[in-house]
């Protein structure tokens, strides 16, 4: 096998699943195996590959995730995955810094399956990293994807405006938040600060254009209230972004039920087909 043949086997290992997708081990730019599947669309296709981008303690192999899966493939294939220190994979969660490198793995893996676009859809920390990946800079060296949807996500980081997410803050800032994380919810966390501080959502979103952005946030969330999606619509700017204000919906995957997925699947099919 030659140098490069070896680093493509090095990057990912790939074995068939029974349920006639495929599972894989991606291993990130910094080192870290990350667990994913891939699931052929309804129509067996490589037009449109549709990469989901979990929550905080979420993994793939979470209910919540494979509801969001099995919708969303009626508009292509679906890649789920697992972030770093969550289900399966490796390393330690970063609470949406290091996990950019976890979604490009996944993007670059759809990209290899032979997928002509490739869309990403993130829940709260994971339309964090969605949107910092797609509005990276192009120097970043990160994978291109052709439409992002932001489902839940805060405009800016250290927000400590909700009983939930002062909860969130004990969990990953004190030692014994993150061991009641990591044996009661299954989600072991970095126990070091951010250096530097990343680029937070908002400051993300005005470099996402002309990729097309939908942002989707619940009147009932009950982690960022309503200016976290207003502040990242006002970003992208006057065309850059859909914004819908869902009524009646909470807070990220565990509440996005199969009507909101499936309207969120059609939008893809329209605004990606179209480009």
């Amino acid at each position: 096998m030659d140098s490069a043949a070896e680093a493509e086997d090095m990057r990912f290992r790939v074995s068939p699943l029974t349920s006639g997708g495929r599972s894989a081990v991606l291993l990130t730019s910094d080192g870290i195996p990350i667990e994913a599947e891939h699931l052929s669309g309804a129509g067996g296709g490589r037009d449109l590959a549709i990469v989901v981008a979990h929550g905080f303690t979420g993994a793939l192999e979470r209910p919540a995730v494979r509801r969001a899966a099995a919708v969303l493939r009626a508009g292509g294939g679906v890649l789920t995955f697992s972030f770093r220190g969550h289900g399966r994979s490796g390393g330690r969660s970063t609470v949406g810094d290091r996990e950019v490198l976890d979604l490009d793995a996944a993007v670059g893996w759809a990209r290899r399956l032979g997928y002509a676009k490739v869309a990403a859809v993130g829940f709260s920390m994971g339309a964090s990293v969605v949107l910092r990946h797609a509005g990276a800079d192009a120097d970043a060296g990160l994978s291109r994807v052709d439409a992002v949807v932001s489902v839940s996500s805060p405009a800016r980081w250290y927000y400590r405006g909700t009983a939930p997410m002062r909860r969130l803050h004990w969990v990953v800032t004190r030692p014994t938040g993150r061991l009641v994380s990591r044996v009661g919810l299954g989600t072991r966390v970095h126990g070091g600060d951010w250096d530097p501080v990343p680029r937070s959502p908002v400051e993300s979103v005005p470099y996402i254009a002309p990729t097309p952005l939908l942002i989707v946030h619940g009147d009932r969330d009950g982690y960022f209230p309503l200016d976290h999606p207003y502040s990242l619509a006002a970003a992208a700017g006057e065309g850059g972004a859909d914004l819908w204000i869902e009524p009646g919906f909470g807070h990220a995957e565990n509440a996005a039920d199969e009507a909101l997925l499936g309207r969120i699947g059609e939008w893809l099919t329209a605004r990606v087909g179209a480009r």
